[in-house]
């Protein structure tokens, strides 16, 4: 299923390395694939998300840099930016919405990818983290009204960052989806990516187990097929 028929720049904004690849990293590697131009905009660099391996060392977030990059580039990402937040610590206020109209302004995407930010919890083991609610809420906030609206941030126009109209908002980690997209031939290139993530992601056996488990299954237990969900948003154009 295409969605576009040109290209289009798509901006995934987050708030951790590994949380594109492990979000939609399979979507983002169809996306590449048809044609699209695709970057990151991340929070924070994650340097408290680490496994018991790496919880002494001293340099996680350049550890973290190079992991996120390599897995960046085995989908075929253009750019990562960072906005150094701290990892663990983001709130939705007026400075880091400001920071996301100016990254929206200045990149002008199409379609803008974040997380959903009303989904506290999934099924019934998962409490998710709140960084990645709080992601959702600064970017939502920031595409409307206030990236298209010259009165928001005006001093932003001295930086000559002109008003933008984002097409699209996905939001990944959906409360309620309504968009479900068949990814089993991208899948590979999103394993690929996140076991770049090393810090992350453990013993690698375990992981490949867990992630085969989120197979769809078609034809009598047969026949594995992968999805991503989204709830996508559609602004009309007047």
């Amino acid at each position: 299923m295409k969605f576009w028929n040109s290209p289009r720049n798509i901006l995934i904004i987050l708030a951790h390395p590994d949380d594109p690849e492990f979000f939609c990293g399979a979507t983002i590697a169809k996306w590449v694939r048809e044609g699209h131009n695709v970057n990151y905009c991340l929070f924070t660099k994650g340097e408290k998300g680490i496994n018991d391996k790496y919880q002494v060392t001293n340099n996680i977030i350049t550890i973290r840099e190079k992991e996120q990059r390599h897995a960046a580039d085995i989908l075929g990402v253009n750019g990562v930016q960072y906005l150094n937040y701290m990892d663990g610590m983001l709130v939705p206020n007026l400075m880091a919405r400001k920071n996301i109209v100016r990254v929206i302004r200045t990149q002008k995407p199409n379609i803008v990818v974040t997380c959903d930010p009303t989904n506290y919890y999934i099924n019934d083991n998962y409490l998710n983290h709140p960084d990645h609610r709080a992601a959702g809420q600064i970017v939502v906030n920031a595409v409307f009204p206030a990236s298209q609206n010259k009165l928001f941030f005006p001093e932003l126009l001295d930086e000559e960052l002109e008003p933008h109209h984002v097409e699209e908002v996905w939001l990944s980690l959906p409360k309620k989806s309504n968009i479900t997209i068949d990814v089993t031939e991208s899948w590979l290139k999103k394993m690929q990516a996140l076991e770049q993530h090393t810090s992350q992601i453990g013993n690698v056996n375990k992981f490949r187990a867990h992630m085969a488990s989120k197979a769809v299954f078609k034809d009598k237990k047969s026949n594995p097929h992968y999805v991503e969900e989204f709830h996508r948003i559609i602004f009309s154009k007047n």
